[in-house]
């Protein structure tokens, strides 16, 4: 087990330099023109609705995320476990479980569409409005 923790880590590591800018390559800022409008910039018209939006699709994409590593993972623990019955079967488990929770999270953006084809609710930009507009 240590040696698959280790053997983790290190591949974590080699990711993060292999996705990490090449500072060398780096352009200057000069010619960015970035406009701040308001105190806040863009922020100030985010409003509850959006971030209910925002918030329902961060969270599914991150467990999406999760969920590949997690089956990256038993599928590296099924490499490692060189015939070994019982680590074979903790990968088989870790591999079981990410792929119902990858189903989990595609049945719910499945849900979210056909309850927007059903009833014109669209969760993915989901709109709040004012009390006594109704």
């Amino acid at each position: 087990m240590k040696k698959i923790t280790q053997l983790t880590q290190y591949g974590a590591g080699l990711i993060s330099l292999a996705l990490s800018p090449v500072l060398a390559l780096a352009q200057s800022t000069d010619s960015i023109n970035l406009k701040v409008s308001g105190q806040f910039g863009g922020i100030t018209g985010f409003t509850p609705s959006q971030f209910i939006t925002t918030a329902i699709n961060v969270i599914l994409i991150a467990a999406a995320i999760i969920a590949f590593f997690f089956l990256l993972i038993g599928g590296i623990q099924w490499i490692l476990a060189g015939g070994n019955k019982e680590g074979t079967e903790n990968a088989r488990k870790k591999i079981t479980s990410a792929l119902i929770g990858l189903a989990i999270v595609f049945s719910a953006y499945a849900i979210a569409f056909i309850i927007q084809a059903l009833f014109g609710i669209d969760i993915f930009s989901f709109t709040l409005k004012k009390i006594g507009t109704y």
